[in-house]
């Protein structure tokens, strides 16, 4: 790898940093005046997707790689809402791809591209897992948004269950609507409660 391939390398990590910064636009259409970012969206849907595929019996590693470089595209597009792609034309994250991928070192070429190939195009069981990552996490981030005030979340819980394709998803989807999104918490103290010393008042 020549110096200039190390550049390219690099100049792509910074780009990536910029889904940090950059927001999940489609949740201000229901009130959520500062939603998730696009990384805090990618970060828990490769959690899902590890998930769903050890449940499928899928490549938990590949369905969680497929699912880190889901939306690297919107660096440079920027997260488009589905509403307004009925009036935006916007390039292919395929398309996208090569163009963030130009100068890497051919082995970093390959792998990308393939990643980002597979996701838009391919029909394996751990891409499977990664599209219905996706969903399952605007289905658990809008459960989040219900339960801190936000009402009109009712749609993206509906459509994002309508589009899971495996049966780990469905089950996983099942199981969310019909518990708070402290659930979890509210388990674990109750659990301390019964098994350890009382929390002290002042405890969260």
């Amino acid at each position: 790898m020549d110096d200039n391939e190390i550049e390219a390398t690099a100049r792509l990590i910074y780009e990536t940093g910029l889904l940090k910064l950059s927001k999940r636009t489609g949740w201000w259409l229901c009130g959520v005046k500062d939603p998730e970012s696009v990384a805090e969206h990618s970060f828990r849907t490769a959690i899902i997707a590890g998930l769903l595929a050890g449940m499928e019996g899928a490549d938990p590693a590949r369905a969680t790689f497929l699912a880190v470089w889901h939306d690297t595209g919107e660096t440079r597009v920027g997260d488009i809402p589905h509403l307004g792609r009925r009036y935006l034309d916007a390039a292919s994250n395929e398309k996208i791809a090569e163009d963030q991928t130009a100068g890497l070192p051919a082995v970093l070429v390959d792998q990308v591209r393939s990643l980002i190939h597979d996701y838009e195009n391919g029909d394996s069981l751990e891409g499977d897992c990664a599209h219905d990552a996706d969903k399952l996490d605007c289905l658990f981030q809008a459960i989040e948004y219900r339960d801190t005030g936000h009402g009109n979340v009712a749609r993206w819980i509906e459509s994002s269950r309508q589009k899971l394709r495996t049966k780990a998803a469905e089950r996983l989807a099942d199981a969310a609507v019909v518990m708070s999104s402290q659930q979890w918490h509210n388990t674990i103290m109750g659990t301390v409660r019964t098994t350890g010393p009382m929390p002290s008042a002042t405890a969260p």
